[in-house]
């Protein structure tokens, strides 16, 4: 079972996939919220969720004050579910204190290739099997899409290694849960394209 762990959609269950995802668990999901609410960025944060699955991070993050969110997910059926979880937390948001949150049912890479704007606060939590170059590509094009001093945090299997950081974004700590890995990275103060 999945579920809000904290915030407006405290204990909300979210609707999971028959297959093909592997939602974080609560204890990590605690472990990042927990982090994220002592440095104090989440609260108005713009929010993007790469390889959303369930949106069960982005979804966290709108539930404890993010002021935006987009959940990015490829796969048809766990867009759908990131729709109906959305849905489902919103409902339960304050008058006049939703946050905005949307679905983008397209690649990482292809989103990240035609976004306009800048995140505070980026997760990235790829299927296991995801190999390790297509996530170097996603970060690389993530870098040009962060708001100076954004955090980005990205979830691997143990057994996957340190990815590759671009410049621009420089790694501040890594935390092992059993088989899962969070890598915290910071984005430099200066990230973005140059004018051609």
């Amino acid at each position: 079972m999945t579920r809000i762990v904290s915030g407006f959609a405290g204990s909300l269950t979210l609707a999971v996939p028959r297959s093909g995802t592997r939602p974080t668990s609560d204890r990590v999901r605690e472990a990042i919220f927990s982090a994220l609410d002592a440095r104090d960025e989440i609260r108005g944060a713009h929010v993007l969720d790469l390889y959303a699955g369930t949106g069960s991070l982005g979804l966290e993050a709108a539930s404890r004050g993010a002021a935006s969110v987009v959940l990015v997910e490829r796969n048809a059926a766990a867009a759908a579910i990131c729709r109906k979880n959305t849905e489902s937390v919103l409902r339960t948001a304050p008058t006049g204190g939703k946050p905005r949150v949307s679905v983008a049912a397209q690649s990482v890479q292809h989103y990240l290739e035609g976004v306009v704007g800048d995140f505070d606060l980026v997760f990235l939590d790829p299927p296991y099997d995801l190999p390790g170059d297509e996530l170097d590509r996603a970060v690389a094009l993530l870098v040009h899409h962060l708001s100076p001093g954004a955090t980005v945090l990205i979830e691997r299997s143990t057994r996957s290694g340190r990815p590759t950081l671009p410049h621009g974004l420089e790694l501040d700590r890594e935390k092992k849960y059993g088989d899962t890995t969070l890598w915290w990275a910071t984005a430099a103060t200066a990230t973005h394209r140059t004018a051609e």
